[in-house]
């Protein structure tokens, strides 16, 4: 699935540049160019990273609200 299609960033792509060190939106855009273009992408970013980087808490979330 496209994460950002300005820069047709995929999500394997984004969790891709995590992997690699990408540690903030900035970085991820600096590493692919993904939220660079149009920015509407960039919650998306931003939750991707989140759940990558912090997995344990995002896991405890609730399912539903």
């Amino acid at each position: 699935m496209y994460v950002c299609i300005c820069a047709a960033v995929t999500e394997v792509e984004l969790r891709d540049c995590i992997g690699e060190g990408a540690r903030t939106v900035e970085d991820i855009g600096d590493a692919c160019g993904a939220g660079t273009g149009c920015g509407s992408c960039v919650d998306r970013v931003d939750v991707l990273l989140s759940a990558e980087l912090a997995p344990s808490e995002i896991l405890q979330l609730p399912l539903t609200a």
